[in-house]
């Protein structure tokens, strides 16, 4: 099979990373490293300074503050002139009540259970800490491993496109525009918008694009079955005769040039599942907005790309994406009760030994949530989804023969990211309780103002999505990451909320129904799905 590389992009611009810059010496290029490396002790010593101050008291300590030691003061050659009775009123005066009873044994060891528990938490708080400072280091310092995203001219394989859509009448016109667009052989390419009982305008616009392209877009429509994606991926993927399926939520819009790119890894015949970039279009309407751009850089420009880099645990993302149609049926196919099916697709293919892949200069734009109630309702399916998949894989994981040591380390991780917001509510909770118990040590604040810190961000996230504007080019973002402590608030709370929701018994279990980013607008502006017809962007 003949394939050759090019080193441009294949369908749009070059991404920031990869542009060139006039080579100056600057501040920063002389000091990022030392300032980076400084930020990580800095944190570290912080953390670690904390706990050594509020560490048990040495034996020394105890037996000077024990009563009895007092004696030791008084010569032995004056015993005799003193009465015992009257030493030991001398010896005890002064004393606190709390000081002069003798600590309840229940009480002693509940203490000694909640400080170690408190210690539990900052171990991994600090666990995290330094796996975000590992990744923004990996990206700032080292070249990103992109093995794929250049190949241009190749025998390109079958490919089938998958859009699961439920009342998606507003943008399912966009991306099938987009899509019918594409720069791949139009023999290879088909396009299967799957309409899961849409009661809106959906099944039509759908409908329209079948009329003018035949030969390509080949809707699957379902009238019954289980709701919900996974479910409807399921049931279309039987229908699916290539042996590559990409996925796209409707609402996202792909470049010319991004089916080949996704295309590009599956050549590797261990590569499984591929993911890219997802982009937020709408940045420009509101502060939420914003912040969610920041934070996507964040998670892909950094943390997606660092694991690439290191060859660690890429995470499939269910859209922008695409999966080996023989690997994902030889584990099961679509799990159809997951809430996160992609984040669930992951972790088998892992464990039955197939690799995911991230290009990160694989852009695909997608319409972020403009207010805080779908953005709630986002964060926690996301919440609830991964936390199934850590309970039904995080042991399989352990025990794998798959898998070497540092794929294990890093996917553990991944699956504990959602518990990490109820744990640190409760070391918060568990420091208030401590000093009202009366352990009131210097360094119990200390560690109660790091966790609460932690609750809203801390020095390793804001450097992470500060290195993500960096890498991209667009140093003005930074200017918001003050305003990331509010996201991350909002985020600790909704996902302690779903994670405590799970946990709780539950009189019945809960339908899974499909769940989605509610749109009242055209996303972008591109396309008018109501009259079929281009418009002109506003601005």
């Amino acid at each position: 099979m003949a394939v050759r590389q090019r080193s441009t992009r294949i369908s749009h611009p070059p991404a920031a990373e990869s542009r060139p810059r006039a080579r100056r010496e600057t501040w920063y290029s002389r000091h990022s490293r030392t300032a980076a490396q400084a930020l990580v002790v800095l944190q570290a010593w912080v953390v670690l300074l904390a706990v050594a101050i509020s560490a048990p008291a040495t034996e020394g300590v105890n037996r000077r503050s024990h009563p009895t030691e007092r004696f030791r003061h008084v010569a032995a050659a004056d015993l005799g002139h003193l009465n015992c009775e009257a030493a030991l009123d001398e010896a005890c005066a002064g004393l606190a009540p709390a000081q002069q009873a003798e600590t309840p044994a229940g009480r002693f060891w509940l203490v000694t259970v909640l400080l170690y528990a408190l210690y539990t938490v900052i171990f991994f708080v600090c666990v995290y800490i330094i796996r975000h400072y590992f990744f923004t280091l990996n990206r700032l310092f080292r070249t990103p491993r992109q093995p794929y995203v250049d190949i241009d001219t190749a025998e390109w394989p079958p490919v089938t496109v998958l859009i699961p859509a439920h009342n998606e009448e507003l943008v399912i016109g966009e991306i099938l525009e987009a899509l019918v667009d594409s720069d791949y052989p139009r023999a290879k390419l088909t396009i299967v918008p799957i309409n899961d009982r849409s009661a809106d305008e959906t099944c039509k616009r759908i409908q329209a694009f079948e009329a003018e392209y035949p030969d390509v877009v080949k809707p699957y429509h379902r009238e019954d079955g289980k709701s919900g994606k996974a479910a409807a991926l399921q049931d279309a993927m039987a229908s699916v005769e290539a042996d590559i399926a990409l996925v796209f939520d409707a609402d996202y819009v792909p470049g010319r040039g991004l089916v080949k790119q996704l295309v590009a890894p599956f050549f590797d015949p261990e590569v499984g599942a591929v993911m890219g970039r997802v982009v937020p279009h709408n940045t420009e309407t509101n502060l939420l907005t914003r912040l969610l751009d920041l934070e996507r850089a964040g998670g892909y420009q950094v943390d997606q790309q660092a694991r690439m880099n290191m060859k660690l645990v890429p995470q499939y993302g269910g859209t922008v994406g695409g999966v080996r149609k023989r690997a994902l049926m030889s584990v099961g196919g679509w799990r159809e009760d997951a809430l996160a099916e992609d984040t669930d697709a992951t972790y088998r293919l892992l464990l039955a030994g197939w690799k995911t892949v991230y290009q990160n200069r694989s852009e695909c734009y997608e319409q972020v949530p403009d207010t805080w109630e779908p953005r709630l309702n986002q964060i926690r399916r996301w919440a609830i989804g991964h936390n199934q998949a850590a309970a039904r894989y995080a042991r399989r994981l352990l025990t794998s023969t798959r898998t070497n040591a540092l794929e294990k380390l890093d996917g553990l991780l991944l699956l504990g990211v959602y518990a990490m917001s109820p744990l640190l509510l409760i070391g918060w909770m568990l420091g208030i309780v401590l000093w009202y118990l009366g352990e009131a040590k210097p360094g119990l604040i200390v560690i109660l103002l790091v966790t609460s810190y932690c609750t809203l961000g801390n020095f390793a996230t804001f450097f992470e999505v500060a290195a993500a504007a960096h890498l991209d080019g667009s140093r003005e973002r930074i200017r918001l990451v003050p305003f990331i402590s509010l996201g991350f608030l909002v985020n600790l709370f909704a996902v302690s909320r779903a994670t405590l929701g799970q946990i709780l018994p539950r009189r019945r279990p809960e339908e899974l129904l499909w769940h989605k980013t509610e749109r009242n607008h055209n996303h972008n502006g591109v396309y008018n799905n109501n009259n079929n017809t281009h418009v002109q962007r506003k601005g």
